[in-house]
Parts: C-alpha cells; sequence; structure tokens
C-alpha cells in the first residue's frame, strides 16, 4: 500500500516570519536561538508537517551540543530527527529534505567515530528552503 503524499504546511504570514528568522539563525550558526524561535511558532503548528518541523528544531539542539561537545546529546537528537523525517518525501516544503537526511547520517558517523578533525573541519548544514509558496 503507498502512502499518501503528506502536504505542505500552511504557516500564517506570523509563522512564515518566524521559520525565516529561524531558519537563518541556523544558517549563522546560532543553533540555541534557531531551537527557541522554531519550537514558539512549532507550538501553533497542526497536521502532518508538525512531525518535520519538530525533526528541524532537534537538528539545531543537535548541532548545538556539538558545539559544546556534547556528543552523545548530539547523536541522540539527529538520530531522533531522522526518525521523524522518514515519513516526508526527499523534497518538503521548498527543502532538499532528501540530501539534508544524507548530511545528518554523516554527521551522526563522524560524532559515532568520535571524529573530532572532521567535526571541526566540516561546516554544518545549511538551510535552504525555496518560497513554496
Amino acid at each position: 500500500m503507498t502512502q499518501a503524499p503528506v502536504p505542505p504546511p500552511r504557516l500564517d504570514p506570523e509563522e512564515r516570519r518566524a521559520f525565516e528568522k529561524g531558519v537563518a539563525e541556523f544558517n549563522t550558526g546560532h543553533f540555541f536561538e534557531c531551537h527557541d524561535t522554531l519550537e514558539e511558532m512549532w507550538t501553533g503548528v497542526r497536521g502532518p508537517s508538525r512531525d518535520c518541523f519538530q525533526g528541524l528544531i532537534q537538528v539545531s539542539v543537535a548541532f548545538y551540543h556539538l558545539d559544546n561537545r556534547n556528543l552523545a546529546g548530539a547523536a541522540s537528537l539527529l538520530r531522533r530527527a531522522l526518525k521523524r523525517f522518514e515519513g516526508y518525501p526527499d523534497r518538503y516544503y521548498g527543502f532538499d529534505l532528501g540530501r539534508h537526511r544524507m548530511e545528518l547520517r554523516q554527521w551522526l558517523d563522524r560524532i559515532t567515530k568520535g571524529d573530532l578533525t572532521a567535526m571541526a573541519v566540516v561546516p554544518p548544514p545549511q538551510w535552504d528552503f525555496d518560497d513554496p509558496n
């Protein structure tokens, strides 16, 4: 049985602004701030897109933990985020979620192996959401 496609989220203008702010915070390495911004927005989101946004929040906290050398916390949150992303297509809400999942698996592998050199040299992923509206 084929799974029905997950419809894109419907964000009101305020939620959209918060989401864009959270993406900008993630992309500039302000992971804790990103978490706060997206979590505040996420509390009002309903429907099937809710898990995807929660996964993004978990990714931001994972990279916050990574910045603080909490490798176990980072690995745990990356695993949880990847689990949340499972039900979504490779392209969702203007985002290359397939590529992001691959990047997160690579980070998880670096963390699991304790590859501190690669973690110090490889920049975190960047979030690029095309305007889905």
